[in-house]
C-alpha cells in the first residue's frame, strides 16, 4: 500500500505542476513529452526492479559479510542512507561515461522541458543496469527491506528535484541537491555537460569535482545531441542501442506515411488511464490472483505502446488501443471481481475510453473522405 501511495503522490504533483504552469504561469505544455515521459518506463521498469530488490535480497541472504550486525537500528539506516547516496553518485557518472550505461540513461536526458514528469521518465532497463553500483550495500549487510526504503526516499527527492517551479533553494544550496542544481545536469551545453552527478547529498560532486552552479547569463539547454521524434516506448528504449553501432547524430523516428493525428486531451487521458492500471498492478500484486496480475501487466504494457504509436500519429497505434482496452476490460469484469469500487470505475473509463476513440477516428476519416470527393 505505501508504494501505491508513493506512486499516487507522484502523479498527483505532476497534474498539479501541470495545473500551475498552464492556468498560473501562462506556459504552453508539452503534452506529447509528458506521455513519453510518464510512459517510457511503465510497467517493465517495475517488474525488473522487483528483479533488482530480488538481487539484492538474495546477495543479503548468501553473500552478506554481516558487518552492520552489532550497529544500533538508526545507525543501519543512517549509514543506509548515506551509502546509497555515495553508491548512486558513480553509479550515475558511469552511466555518462561508458557507451553501453548511457544507452540507458539517455532515455531520461532526452526530455527538452525540465518538469516533474521527467523525473519518471526512465529506462525499462535502468534497474538491470543500477544493481551491480549497490551490491556493495548487500555485501557489507544492509537488509533488504532498508535498502527499499531508503531507495525509495531518495528517488523521491530526486523526483522533487526535477521540479520546474523552483528557482533557488536557500541554504539548501550549499549541501542539498536542489531543482537549480539538477537543471545543470540536465544541460547539453558547456559549461554544464556532464555535472552534478549526486542525488541527494551535493557534497559528492564537491568531494570528486564535478560540480557546477547555474549562472543566470548561461541558461541551460535541455536534451541530448542527437534527434528523437519517436514518441512509441519501444523506439524511444531501444533506439539508443541502434545509435552505438551507428553514427551518434542518427535520427530515428517512425512517422507512417498516413498520419492520424488525435488530439492532446484524449492523449494524456488515455496517459493517466494506464498510469492508474499501473497503481493498480502494484496493489494487487501480492493481493489477488497471479492471472490478474497478468492481465493488468499485458494491458498497460500494450496499452503503453499504443498510446505512443497513436501519440505518433501512426495508425495502428489505434487499432493496438481500442482492441486492448475492449478486450482488457471485458476480460476483467468476466473474470474477476477484485470488490474495489476505483478499480471498476477505471477499467469503465478504459472501455469508454476505447469507444470514443473509435468514434473519433471514424469521424476524422469520414470528413477526410467527403473533402476528398468533393475535390
Amino acid at each position: 500500500m505505501e508504494l501505491v501511495i508513493g506512486n499516487s503522490l507522484l502523479l498527483i504533483f505532476v497534474i498539479i505542476e501541470i495545473v500551475v504552469l498552464h492556468f498560473v504561469k501562462k506556459q504552453t505544455i508539452p503534452y506529447k513529452e509528458i506521455i513519453i515521459n510518464l510512459g517510457s518506463g511503465h510497467i517493465l521498469l517495475w517488474v525488473f526492479r522487483g528483479l533488482e530488490v530480488a538481487a539484492y535480497y538474495n546477495t543479503y541472504k548468501y553473500f552478506s559479510l554481516g558487518l552492520m550486525k552489532s550497529f544500533p537500528f538508526w545507525a543501519i539506516w543512517l549509514s543506509a542512507f548515506v551509502l546509497w547516496d555515495f553508491c548512486f553518485y558513480w553509479l550515475h557518472r558511469l552511466h555518462h561515461k561508458y557507451r553501453l550505461l548511457w544507452g540507458v540513461h539517455s532515455v531520461h536526458h532526452e526530455g527538452e522541458h525540465f518538469s516533474l514528469s521527467l523525473g519518471i521518465r526512465n529506462s525499462w532497463y535502468s534497474s538491470l543496469t543500477s544493481f551491480p553500483f549497490f551490491i556493495v550495500m548487500a555485501i557489507v549487510g544492509i537488509p533488504a527491506d532498508v535498502f527499499v526504503a531508503v531507495s525509495s526516499i531518495h528517488y523521491f527527492i530526486q523526483f522533487y528535484n526535477h521540479n520546474h517551479l523552483v528557482k533557488k533553494s536557500g541554504w539548501l544550496e550549499y549541501f542539498m541537491v536542489t531543482p537549480s542544481h539538477h537543471r545543470v545536469h540536465h544541460g547539453k551545453n558547456e559549461p554544464y555537460r556532464d555535472k552534478n552527478f549526486s542525488g541527494t547529498f551535493v557534497i559528492w560532486d564537491k568531494l570528486f569535482n564535478t560540480f557546477q552552479e547555474e549562472m543566470e547569463h548561461k541558461p541551460v539547454i535541455y536534451g541530448v545531441d542527437y534527434d528523437h521524434i519517436s514518441y512509441n516506448p519501444v523506439i524511444v528504449n531501444n533506439a539508443p542501442f541502434v545509435r552505438l553501432y551507428k553514427e551518434k547524430k542518427i535520427s530515428i523516428t517512425t512517422q507512417p506515411k498516413k498520419q492520424i493525428s488525435f488530439p492532446n486531451w484524449m492523449l494524456v487521458s488515455g496517459s493517466l488511464l494506464l498510469f492508474l492500471l499501473l497503481l493498480f498492478y502494484i496493489y494487487f500484486e501480492n493481493q489477488h490472483t497471479n492471472m490478474l496480475s497478468v492481465i493488468l501487466f499485458l494491458v498497460v504494457f500494450i496499452g503503453t505502446i499504443g498510446n505512443g504509436l497513436m501519440t505518433d500519429e501512426n495508425p495502428w497505434g489505434h487499432y493496438i488501443w481500442v482492441i486492448n482496452f475492449l478486450f482488457g476490460a471485458i476480460t476483467i469484469f468476466s473474470w474477476f471481481n477484485p470488490n474495489v469500487l476505483l478499480f471498476d470505475i477505471v477499467i469503465m473509463c478504459c472501455f469508454i475510453h476505447a469507444i470514443v476513440t473509435q468514434i473519433f477516428l471514424v469521424i476524422q476519416l469520414t470528413s477526410a473522405r467527403k473533402k476528398k470527393n468533393a475535390l
